[in-house]
This record gives C-alpha cells, structure tokens and sequence, in this order.
C-alpha cells in the first residue's frame, strides 16, 4: 500500500503561484510513476502532469509553459508548481501515484480569483 498527503492548495489571484507537494510512504519501491490530476465539479479528472522515476515529464497543453511538475526521490515527494494561474486552473488537485497499481490521494483545492 502507498499513502499520499497532499499540501499547498489555497486562494490565489490571477497571474499568482503556489505550489502543491505530495509525500509518499508506504511501498514506495512500487512507485513508478507520480503526477497531478484536477477535477472540476461535474467533469472528469483530467492529467495535469507526471514525471516518471527517471525524470520524464508529461504535461496537459493547457498547462504547458506555466506548471511545472519536479520530483525528489530522497523524500518520496512530487511537486507541483503553478506560475500565472488562470480562474480555470480552479480545481480539486489530487496526487497520484504507482506503477502496477495505483494511488490517490484526498485532493487539495485551488482556487484563483480575485
């Protein structure tokens, strides 16, 4: 098993930052892959980004230029860092985690507004 905290969600201003952190524990030799999702009420969680164990990086095109994800493999953490947010950047944010199988954290809300 493979537990997920999440942390860094809160209100920001259009044009801000924050960045997210997730920490693993547990199984963590399991973990290939770590990345960010976002789900919005009523749609479906969509990919923001992942990083595999080997530094490769994914991104959502909407996101491209002004996340970027990073991961420490000492502290079993993935970040996220969100530049120039947008009021649609507005989102639950969760954490996912694994290779075989797969891990999700509880969600960190993000809200950009003014």
């Amino acid at each position: 098993q493979v537990q997920l905290v999440e942390s860094g969600g809160g209100l920001v201003q259009p044009g801000g930052s924050l960045r997210l952190s997730c920490a693993a524990s547990g199984s963590i030799f399991s973990i290939l892959v770590m990345g960010w999702y976002r789900q919005t009420p009523g749609k479906q969680r969509e990919l923001v980004a992942t990083i595999t164990s080997g530094g490769s990086t994914n991104y959502a095109d909407s996101v491209k230029g002004r996340f970027t994800i990073s991961r420490d493999n000492a502290k079993n953490t993935v970040y996220l860092r969100m530049n120039s947010l947008k009021p649609e950047d507005t989102a639950v944010y969760y954490c996912k985690a694994g290779g075989e199988k797969w891990y999700w954290g509880q969600g960190t809300q993000v809200t950009v507004s003014s």
